[in-house]
């Protein structure tokens, strides 16, 4: 499974964006998938993570009512979209993809990883 991470970008506080991970692999419907985040002197964190059916998400308390994660297997992509967002909320951007759904939500060791997107949050 290749993936590429992308739609992030500066935005102001209270803002939102849309990032986008579209998948090279056919076996993309199989895979739990996840976005995760690191920011600068940070070690890399759960964010959200989504079901392969797409039927169950899970979410860092942070992100809460704030980011939602989608997936669109027809297309092979995972979104997450991202509003009201605040200058904490900056950070690189990863997706990641792994057969085990327990290792998505809220670990680091999931197999697959996407090149990150920066997200800047200006206050």
């Amino acid at each position: 499974v290749q993936l590429q991470a992308s739609g992030g970008g500066l935005v102001q506080a209270g803002g939102s964006l849309r990032l986008s991970c579209p998948s090279s692999g056919r076996a993309f419907s199989s895979y739990a998938m996840g976005w995760f985040r690191q920011a600068p002197g940070e070690e890399r964190a759960f964010v959200a993570a989504i079901t392969w059916s797409g039927v169950s998400t899970y979410y860092a308390d942070s992100v809460k009512g704030r980011f939602t994660i989608s997936r669109d297997n027809a297309k092979n992509t995972m979104y997450l979209q991202m509003n009201s967002l605040k200058p904490e909320d900056t950070a690189v951007y990863y997706c990641a993809g792994d057969l085990d759904t327990i290792v998505v939500v809220g670990t680091t060791r999931v197999k697959y990883w996407g090149q990150g997107t920066l997200v800047t949050v200006s206050s």
